[in-house]
């Protein structure tokens, strides 16, 4: 779904106009796009009865051809004017000719016939405010506001564009804002809905789509999106019948340590249940004999340690064992030991040298024969992630070392520690940032944090609408992690990797708080057994 400012959407319009779908036939395709969701959404519950709070503005006026729209098709409609619109008003006459009753909020001081109205309706539309507002609000809206947002009876609230008192560009909201439970925008969310604090009152973010002509210059500039399902199933590898392991890639981990037994292991089962075909983890030979018994699936390579901290050496080792790596995962639970920094320097820097069998290791009896000779292999498309993240910044010139089609996965900390900038500056301007330094690095960059934000290296960026403290848990990036790389150890090109895998991460963060009745329980492994529900949800509704 595109995403754009308001003054992006006020061009988009008038270039529309210009090629012939006037403002009026856009605010009709908008209210009978309002109408169908709401008959699709709750057109099954027990009663059908539709209020509207009207504003003066096109807002309103989208709410009121929503409600004549609903009012022909046999719901009680009702018009509460918030704001005066002239009795001679089309929109007006049309919703009163086709059954709706109209009040008006200058004859309701003491709020009765709201209230009554509130009662007696299971869908609440708001239509009071949209893209052009200044915050504070009047007073008369934010108390009629306000006597909403408190209402001890508030059915279902689906705001119109963006919910009345949040600014659409910068994410402001007034605080006698309605929370929503559906927000329609219409043709392309706008900007401040995907921020804070705009963020908690928008409920699930839909777009009706107004039909507008193709190939309008003013959408061809857009370069913000928000991800959705739709675009993330169309980015999934196809699994054929006649497929072997071969055909799903083979992922390479190097992870863990003593400090962190367990990175490696989430890492690896969230690239399984992604559809990878064979895990392979490089990890400290200490940490294999307490991991193999939880994790028959994988196959190993040990790698020299200090301490049970992958050392210096396990550079060369891994090297010589990248054959047939379709991609690479560094990082999730490294620690931050000397030794383990030359390994990240060494990894990176390291000239290719004759392929020669590991000195240290071993493969198992299904990998031997995979080393072969002749020259040591590039490395393939890199995830560098958590510790690994941290130990790059501090190799001299690490952007050009990376392989093409790489993907780096900072939180703000991590972020930090690889641009020099304060995390506070790197929170209040996510998407810049991350933008910024896609482009600098030649990179995909997935900054982790509510609202994820994806930056791709030609500067288009993705946002993911969730904000969730399921997944704010220990092991959740690590996870993260094993997804994307699993997706691009199947061929899955960078951006489409990091924008399907840090959907489904969130998605499956919310569908394990759902099946265990909230966020607090919610361990990184709920998350990785949510998978399996959500892809199927992707490819089967």
């Amino acid at each position: 779904m595109q995403v754009v400012s308001v003054e992006q959407m006020r061009a988009i319009e008038k270039e529309a106009d210009e090629r012939g779908v006037s403002f009026a036939e856009m605010m009709e395709r908008a209210g009978r796009g309002v109408a169908e969701v709401v008959v699709s959404e709750y057109g099954d519950e027990d009663w059908r009865v539709v209020t509207a709070l009207v504003g003066s503005g096109n807002n309103g006026g989208d709410a009121l051809v929503a409600l004549e729209t609903l009012a022909r098709s046999g719901w009680t409609a009702q018009a509460y004017l918030v704001r005066p619109r002239d009795e001679k008003d089309p929109l007006l006459e049309r919703a009163r000719t086709a059954g709706v009753l109209v009040m008006a909020a200058a004859q309701d001081k003491k709020l009765h016939g709201l209230q009554e109205w509130l009662e007696n309706s299971n869908v609440l539309l708001d239509g009071v405010l949209g893209t052009g507002i200044q915050l504070p609000l009047k007073e008369e809206i934010a108390a009629i506001l306000k006597y909403v947002s408190e209402a001890e009876t508030v059915p279902h609230v689906v705001a119109i564009d963006c919910p009345s008192g949040v600014d659409c560009n910068t994410g402001e909201a007034a605080a006698e804002t309605i929370p929503a439970e559906l927000t329609l925008c219409m043709q392309a969310v706008k900007q401040g809905l995907l921020r804070f604090p705009a963020f908690e009152k928008v409920g699930e973010l839909r777009v009706v789509n107004l039909e507008l002509p193709e190939k309008l210059a003013s959408l061809k500039k857009i370069d913000e999106f928000m991800v959705d399902g739709e675009q993330v199933a169309g980015y999934l590898p196809e699994r054929p019948m006649t497929a072997h392991k071969g055909t799903f890639g083979t992922l390479m981990i190097a992870a863990g340590s003593t400090y962190y037994i367990g990175a490696p292991l989430l890492a690896a089962r969230g690239a399984y249940r992604m559809g990878v075909g064979l895990v392979r983890l490089a990890v400290a030979a200490p940490l294999q004999a307490s991991l193999a018994g939880q994790f028959p699936e994988a196959t190993w390579l040990l790698l020299p340690d200090e301490m049970g901290m992958i050392a210096e050496g396990g550079a060369e080792v891994l090297r010589k064992n990248l054959s047939r790596v379709t991609a690479f995962l560094v990082g999730p639970g490294l620690g931050a030991e000397e030794t383990t920094a030359s390994f990240i320097k060494n990894l990176l820097t390291s000239a290719e040298t004759p392929h020669q069998a590991p000195s240290f290791g071993f493969l198992t009896s299904q990998e031997e024969g995979e080393v072969e000779s002749g020259e040591s292999p590039k490395l393939p498309p890199l995830v560098m992630d958590a510790d690994g993240l941290r130990l790059m910044a501090r190799v001299d010139g690490w952007p050009e070392l990376l392989p093409p089609g790489s993907v780096l996965t900072p939180h703000p900390g991590e972020m930090s520690a690889l641009t020099g900038l304060e995390v506070a500056e790197i929170q209040a301007n996510r998407q810049e940032v991350a933008c910024k330094f896609a482009k600098k690095w030649k990179t995909t960059v997935i900054l982790k944090g509510a609202l994820t934000v994806i930056a791709a290296e030609d500067g288009r960026a993705y946002i993911i609408p969730v904000a969730s403290a399921a997944l704010a848990k220990a092991g959740s990036g690590d996870v993260l992690a094993g997804i994307v790389a699993g997706l691009l150890a199947q061929g899955r090109p960078a951006l489409e990797a990091a924008v399907a895998g840090a959907w489904i991460h969130a998605q499956a963060g919310l569908e394990a708080a759902d099946q265990l009745g909230g966020t607090a329980p919610v361990l990184a492994s709920d998350v990785i057994e949510a998978i399996p529900r959500v892809l199927w949800a992707l490819r089967f509704e």
